[in-house]
């Protein structure tokens, strides 16, 4: 399969299939593709499609496959960014949100990422729910806003928004740390909560989370007096 990632600030990615090739997303995310492209839709199985429910995500995903010839199909973004690529080896999983995922080849399986300290799942706030890729083979991510890359060595720590966290190599763990101080957590205008990530491994920071674009225009919009 190639593949080619254009426009900005919305991105879109093209990719070119072989006949009998397939590329897999969820429901709603293709945009445009050439007629000989066939879809079957996948709940991947009664536990999947239960995990699936419990953590907001679709039901679904459709798969489509070139057939009788080489096809097409573009993916667009649904929020100003960049779409990246990213080679998934055994052994080598990724960890990143879970709105951030846009289609991958049929290698490749996705999977909740769970939390190893229970502290995370009550506390982790915008963006703790994130999804676990493994196999093998090519996924495409979306990231809003521009993206950062930092390689964390082993025992090295980042202190993060949680929605700025894009993704991160699975060989990192991540842990919540409360604000340090009454007045801090009143007064410092951030959240009661922060995202701690330890190496090793590599993490990518997005510099514009939905939730962050929301907060910013919010203010500007016109409230209905009474």
């Amino acid at each position: 399969m190639n593949y080619e990632i254009k426009g900005a600030p919305m991105p879109v990615v093209e990719c070119r299939l072989e006949a009998g090739e397939s590329i897999k997303c969820e429901g709603g995310s293709m945009s445009w593709m050439s007629a000989n492209m066939k879809m079957e839709t996948s709940g991947g199985g009664i536990g999947k499609m239960f995990t699936k429910a419990i953590s907001g995500e679709k039901m679904f995903q459709n798969i489509y496959t070139a057939q009788g010839g080489p096809g097409m199909i573009a993916f667009a973004s649904s929020f100003p960014g960049n779409i990246v690529a990213v080679e998934l080896t055994p052994g080598h999983d990724i960890v990143c949100q879970k709105s951030s995922y846009l289609a991958s080849t049929s290698g490749v399986e996705l999977s909740i990422f769970f939390q190893k300290k229970l502290g995370a799942g009550f506390f982790g706030g915008e963006g703790f729910i994130m999804q676990r890729l493994s196999g093998t083979g090519l996924v495409f991510l979306e990231i809003d806003g521009s993206t950062m890359t930092k390689e964390l060595a082993a025992g090295e720590k980042l202190i993060v928004d949680t929605g700025y966290l894009a993704l991160m190599d699975a060989s990192c763990s991540i842990d919540i740390q409360a604000v340090g101080g009454v007045k801090n957590a009143l007064l410092g205008g951030e959240g009661l909560f922060n995202t701690v990530v330890s190496g090793p491994g590599k993490v990518t920071l997005q510099s514009m989370p939905e939730f962050q674009l929301a907060n910013s225009i919010r203010k500007y919009i016109p409230t209905q007096s009474h």
